[in-house]
């Protein structure tokens, strides 16, 4: 077959393939983390006579929005963005519905079946993502949940909040539990338009010198057979 015909059956096969993002805008509106400063967007240069292009430039924590947690965010002897394999970031996952779940999603809030021997678990734990303003009670991960995927053979976690661990917590046991088994973290998820059930995850981290966190843009894409 020639070549040029098989490479528009392939173009066509990722055409169909279903595609979900659940990546976060970032702009003036989405919410920070309490004392962070603001995330700013602003023209530097604009497209004029003597000027051909616009340019711009981004000023925001590395936590804003839809973002990796890098090892080094919760470890003076972790990796920084820059260090984290990609590895953990690409790959089967499923996304797991748990709104029912009280201030925290415990172990006995978790469809086991559906997450046991999974590599990536997201957790959908709001009915409707709040996009404009900042939840100081959103719901945290139980470390023995964290713990379980861990020896399960996980290596990603992520979720629709801002943590794992409650906005108010000084122990960051969630955290410590990902760090025992070397494990990443996405966090901010945009998942309210996502059926539960198994996807290929795809949300690269940007290989940030020093970074204890790095923005992503996250997508889902359909498994194919």
């Amino acid at each position: 077959m020639p070549i040029l015909k098989m490479a528009k059956m392939k173009e066509a096969v990722l055409l169909v393939t279903k595609m979900w993002d659940i990546t976060q805008k970032l702009g003036s509106r989405t919410p920070l983390w309490p004392g962070e400063p603001d995330l700013v967007v602003q023209r530097n240069v604009d497209l004029g006579p003597d000027c051909p292009v616009n340019i711009g430039q981004v000023t925001a924590p590395l936590h804003a929005g839809t973002h990796a947690d890098a090892p080094l965010h919760y470890s003076n002897d972790g990796v920084d963005s820059a260090g984290s394999s990609l590895a953990a970031y690409i790959g089967p996952c499923v996304v797991v519905d748990v709104r029912h779940a009280g201030e925290r999603v415990e172990a006995e809030d978790c469809d086991w079946s559906a997450m046991g021997g999974t590599s990536r678990v997201l957790f959908r734990t709001y009915d409707r993502f709040p996009h404009d303003a900042w939840d100081e009670n959103f719901k945290a991960i139980a470390p023995d949940v964290v713990a379980r995927l861990r020896e399960g053979g996980a290596v990603l976690i992520g979720v629709d909040t801002p943590s794992l661990d409650p906005q108010t917590s000084k122990t960051m046991e969630a955290h410590r539990e990902v760090l025992a088994g070397d494990m990443r973290i996405l966090e901010g998820l945009v998942l309210d338009h996502v059926p539960p059930g198994a996807y290929e995850l795809i949300a690269l981290p940007l290989p940030l010198e020093g970074a204890d966190a790095s923005p992503v843009r996250a997508i889902l894409r359909e498994l194919t057979q």
